[in-house]
Parts: structure tokens; C-alpha cells; sequence
């Protein structure tokens, strides 16, 4: 590491080999060795000795609504990317819905970059929307860089962003799967959900009855049929229904190409401790019983799950009323994903492996980063998280970096103190101080 400007020790570093002591170099921003701990620091290389802290590579969260521009008041780039820096993220790819425009043109993504770009504190990528009526802008948004394209398959919530029959969806997985390009789906389907039980007021019990686990089911069969039969690619956001499960699984053995999220609410908070009007547990599909989380958990375990994401999706306090039936559907999680997924990890004999794993590795590969980001490894870009595994704080929504401080976690003790966070080799958070932004525009290259 003769040509070294900098270098990170620890005696915990977690590598895809496993963890182990070890000095990372890094020159011009990217990862340039991962020597033994004690190799010998050239004496232009800045040394920063991390003692017993874990120096893990920074998260990537392939789901975020930022809502920027149109929605600034929900959140915005500068609010978003301060609390995913202060969480341990160093890469987020934003939704594209909630902002207005939504990006389902090219204009629309230009315009979204052009927000983004001087506000971004990580970097950020962007996935386009497929609408009923947009098939012919999906190749023109492959081809400026998106990620994918985000479908749904039950009403999305704001008029602007409408969901996709089946007519509409077969033709627009279709048209993705000519350029092998990626559809990542919102799967609950509307004519179970318009006949569950609906019953406004405050009772969550109620709001669970009114969005079934059978809505995804039904909506994931038949993502799996049109898969099948168009040998495309498709991704399952945000599951909470341990129920598609199976079906998933043997999809995957009969070679259909499909992935899996779920997200940190549904593996650490559960039905049973939502308390009755407390609709900063809202969210769609909802938080669903412990029985159900343990499920989960198991297909993390064994693979059915691939990664862990947190569908960051916030609005103003007012929207969060006690009437579970008209507030808004969606959990800030940002800053609190690491932490809060790592404290039940730990409960249930996971290491930080295997978080890194789940929220780091796999959503790097979810979206072709895997040769940038997502491991501590050569030729990956200098993206780094500095944890106290063991250090345990209390959730204040004040201390939240999100624009709107509402959160589902207040009040809770959570494991795991992110020190600092580093992006391309530079510290962009340490003790709750920021840098100004350094995040880049990422784009689809492969």
C-alpha cells in the first residue's frame, strides 16, 4: 500500500472472507488493500486507528421515497441523505413516486437529478415508474440509467402514480424484459383488498383485517405467472406475508427470476404492540404478528429473503392522524435501519455478517453495484461504516435527521452506535457532525 493516502485499522473489520483484524488502504477513493493489521502504514498515508469498533461496509438501501422535488415539505435529498449518512447508508436508490414529477419520463428523472445533485450528502441513484400509460418511455429510461422500474399492482396512494392491471402489467413486463432490464413490484392485489373488511377509526386491528396476507399472495402468484412466461426479471418490494413464502421458493427452483425485500418494521416491531391510534405504524402492506415476523427471519436465514431495505416513506406530522383508515401509509426509517435490524438480529444468534449481508451485499447486487459498492474488498469504492455493536442508545425523535421527526422506534433501546461514516475515503458524519455534501448521481452501467 506504498501509494496509500489513507488507512483504516480495526480489530473487527468485516470482509466478504469473514471478519478479521485488518488495515484497509485506500487511494482516490477506492479500496486499494486489505492487509493484516499490523502491515506497517507508508509514511504519507494518514492512519486511522478504529481500536475494537467494526469498520463494515457502508449500507446500500435500494428504497427510499425521498419526495423531492414537489413533496420538500415530506422530506428532500438534504434531509434524506443527512440521516441515511448518520445511519451507516452511503448509498440510496430513490423511489419514483411521491416527488412531483414522478420520474417516469427522462425529462422527469433530468429534473429529479438536478434537485439531487448539490444536496446529496451519499450517493444516489434513482429507479423509474411504470405506468399504465408509459411503455414506450421504459427503454429511453433504461437507456439515461435507472435502476428499474417500479410497478404497482393495487392503488399507489397519490393519483399521479396509478397501478397496473393485468393487461398493462403483462405488457409492461414485456417490454422491461426485451432490454433484461429489472421490474420491482408493489404486490397486493385490489379486488382482495377491496373486499376485505374496511372499518375506519383507530382500532389497528382493523387496519390489519382490511390489508390481508392473501392480497399478496394473490398479487405474487400472479407476478410469478408473467414471470415465468416472459422469462423477466422481477423483484418483490417491501414483503410482509410469510404465507408467499413456499410459492417463492419453488418459483425460484422451477428457475423463474425472482428476488425478494422485506424491510426493518417487519422484522422488529409486530401487530401486537401497535397501540390503537398510533399510526406511525402504518404502513402498506402493515406490520403483521410475531408469528408471522419469525417466519421472516427463517427466510433470511435460509435465502428466500435476499436482502433488507427500509422503504423509507415519510410525510408531514398532520398527515399521521389517529384514524388508521385515511393516514398516511409509511414508516421513516432511515437513520434507525442498521441499528434496529442489528439489535433483533443479535437477539436471534445473527452476526454482522450477516446484516452486511442482507443490507449491504445483496441490495449492491439487487441494482448491478456489486463491482462499486457493498463489501470491503479491492477495487470497491472507500464506503465505510464505523460501529459500537455493543453500545446501546433510546430512540428521541428530536436527534432524527428526517425531515419530519415521526417515528414507529421512539422511545426504544436499540443496539448498535453508528461512530462514524465514510464516503470515497472521507468522513461525512462523526459524533453528529456533517461535511457538506459529497454524494455523487450514480447510473445503471451494466
Amino acid at each position: 500500500m506504498s501509494d496509500a493516502e489513507l488507512v483504516l485499522r480495526s480489530t473487527r473489520v468485516i470482509t466478504p472472507e469473514g471478519t478479521r483484524a485488518a488495515s484497509v488502504a485506500v487511494t482516490d477513493g477506492t479500496i486499494t488493500a486489505v492487509l493484516p493489521h499490523d502491515a506497517p502504514v507508508p509514511e504519507s498515508a494518514r492512519l486511522e486507528d478504529l481500536g475494537d469498533h467494526v469498520l463494515l461496509p457502508g449500507l446500500v438501501d435500494t428504497h427510499v421515497h425521498v419526495n423531492d422535488p414537489g413533496r420538500t415539505e415530506w422530506e428532500g435529498f438534504w434531509t434524506a441523505t443527512r440521516a441515511a449518512a448518520a445511519g451507516g447508508i452511503t448509498t440510496l436508490v430513490d423511489m419514483p413516486l411521491n416527488s412531483l414529477p414522478p420520474t417516469t419520463t427522462v425529462p422527469h428523472l433530468r429534473t429529479k437529478q438536478q434537485v439531487a445533485a448539490d444536496k446529496a450528502h451519499i450517493d444516489v441513484g434513482f429507479w423509474g415508474g411504470a405506468l399504465p400509460d408509459n411503455t414506450k418511455e421504459l427503454r429511453p429510461l433504461h437507456e439515461a440509467g435507472v435502476f428499474g422500474f417500479k410497478a404497482f399492482l393495487s392503488p399507489s396512494g397519490v393519483d399521479e402514480f396509478p397501478h397496473l392491471e393485468r393487461v398493462p402489467l403483462a405488457r409492461t413486463m414485456a417490454e422491461i424484459a426485451a432490454f433484461d432490464g429489472l421490474l420491482i413490484v408493489h404486490a397486493e392485489d385490489p379486488h382482495r383488498l377491496a373486499s376485505a373488511p374496511q372499518q375506519a377509526g383507530p382500532k389497528y386491528a382493523d387496519f390489519l383485517a382490511s390489508r390481508p396476507r392473501d392480497a399478496e399472495d394473490t398479487a405474487i402468484a400472479q407476478l410469478i405467472r408473467e414471470a415465468k412466461a416472459l422469462h423477466a426479471r422481477v423483484h418483490v418490494l417491501h414483503l410482509s406475508s410469510s404465507d408467499a413464502l413456499p410459492m417463492i421458493a419453488r418459483a425460484r427452483a422451477e428457475g423463474v427470476r425472482i428476488t425478494v425485500e422485506t424491510c426493518p418494521h417487519y422484522l422488529t416491531l409486530t401487530a401486537e404492540e401497535v397501540p390503537d391510534g398510533a399510526s406511525e405504524f402504518k404502513c402498506c402492506p402493515p406490520i403483521r404478528e410475531a408469528a408471522n415476523q419469525d417466519l421472516l427471519w427463517q427466510a433470511l436465514a435460509d435465502g428466500t429473503i435476499d436482502c433488507i431495505v427500509t422503504d423509507h416513506s415519510p410525510s408531514t406530522a398532520d398527515l399521521k392522524t389517529d384514524d388508521f383508515a385515511t393516514a398516511w401509509g409509511g414508516i421513516s426509517g432511515l437513520q434507525l435501519s442498521l441499528a434496529a435490524v442489528w439489535t433483533e438480529a443479535r437477539g436471534r444468534g445473527h452476526g454482522l455478517e450477516d446484516v452486511v449481508r442482507w443490507m449491504s451485499a445483496r441490495t449492491s447486487e439487487l441494482v448491478g453495484l456489486d463491482d462499486r459498492k457493498g463489501a470491503i474488498a479491492v477495487g470497491r469504492d472507500a464506503d465505510f461504516a464505523v460501529l459500537a455493536p455493543d453500545e446501546t442508545f433510546t430512540v428521541d425523535p428530536v436527534a432524527l435527521q428526517h425531515r419530519n421527526r415521526v417515528t414507529a422506534y421512539a422511545g426504544k433501546t436499540l443496539h448498535g452506535v453508528v461512530k462514524s461514516t465514510w464516503l470515497r475515503g472521507q468522513r461525512i458524519v462523526a459524533d453528529g457532525e456533517f461535511t457538506e455534501p459529497k454524494g455523487r448521481l450514480l447510473t445503471r452501467t451494466h
